[in-house]
């Protein structure tokens, strides 16, 4: 495919012109680029008056006054053709009832804007959210503790920029959205079922766990069956831990219900996932809490 064309609106706020936010768009799309074996590129195309949101065939970056969105730092929309399902435009917006910062080593109080960025930008390529991640509930609401994915849908606190680098699980997933020509020989996949007293599990949280360097990378069981598939792992042996999304918004991950009453559990085996090729399915029976 080629690249992704995309305007920035001709709009700044306090502490971000919009050349600022060019620039860390720009630094957010070369993150994603510079994925060994994947194929994403993307095409600066100019300034635009119009904002983001404005149907226009363009997807555009830029910032927008939500201050009745108080937890949504940014979005990604899309605009798709009812008839064919093809995307015409995805557009992100920053929100600007929030305080941005494109300092180099970030700024206390304010969120980093290539941060959010790089985020967004992996929903415009086609990642949803990854579940890599622990929180705890704070006055504010959910607070991040630890994160493995760019991916996870909530961010750091304000004046932290560790979300400005790619985790392995963002990396797997770009890499199977958008395959190099040396992916079918150089990566692996891992799949199974999760069960519960026989019958698939939706819904849960599947991890593979390198054990010779302790990455994680994940994938959701999305049917009936409980069937999940992880794929553009490197190759090598792996743990799978299948866990409930019981300290999350489900919203963020699904549309519709899930299971979440079964404890933590691990598969039986080790997984070898070997190059060029999956690795035999594990099936994982779980137990309700």
């Amino acid at each position: 495919s080629g690249p992704v064309p995309y305007f920035i609106t001709e709009r700044g706020i306090p502490n971000v012109s919009a050349t600022q936010l060019r620039d860390a768009v720009g630094l957010a799309f070369a993150s994603w680029q510079a994925v060994s074996d994947a194929t994403v590129r993307s095409q600066f195309q100019g300034m635009t008056i119009a904002p983001p949101g404005t149907q226009d065939q363009r997807t555009t970056f830029g910032f927008l006054d939500r201050p009745e969105l108080d937890r949504v730092l940014a979005a990604t929309s899309f605009l798709l053709d009812s008839r064919t399902g093809e995307i015409r435009e995805a557009d992100v917006f920053f929100n600007t009832r929030f305080d941005w910062s494109v300092a180099a080593a970030g700024e206390a109080g304010r969120i980093d804007l290539e941060s959010v960025a790089l985020h967004e930008i992996g929903h415009l390529l086609g990642l949803g959210h990854s579940a890599i991640g622990e929180t705890e509930l704070s006055p504010n609401g959910r607070r991040v503790i630890a994160s493995g994915a760019v991916m996870f849908p909530i961010s750091f606190s304000p004046g932290a920029i560790a979300d400005r680098l790619l985790q392995p699980d963002d990396r797997a997933g770009i890499r199977d959205l958008y395959p190099g020509t040396q992916f079918d020989q150089t990566t692996s996949s891992i799949s199974g079922f999760v069960t519960k007293g026989g019958r698939g599990v939706l819904g849960a949280h599947a991890v593979a766990i390198n054990l010779r360097d302790g990455t994680t990378i994940g994938g959701f069981t999305l049917n009936a069956e409980g069937e999940f598939v992880i794929g553009g792992v490197s190759p090598g042996t792996y743990l799978v831990r299948v866990e409930p999304l019981d300290d999350a918004d489900t919203d963020s991950f699904f549309s519709g219900p899930i299971d979440v009453d079964f404890q933590v559990a691990y598969g039986a085996r080790i997984v070898i996932a070997p190059a060029g090729g999956g690795a035999d399915p594990i099936t994982v029976p779980v137990r309700a809490k």
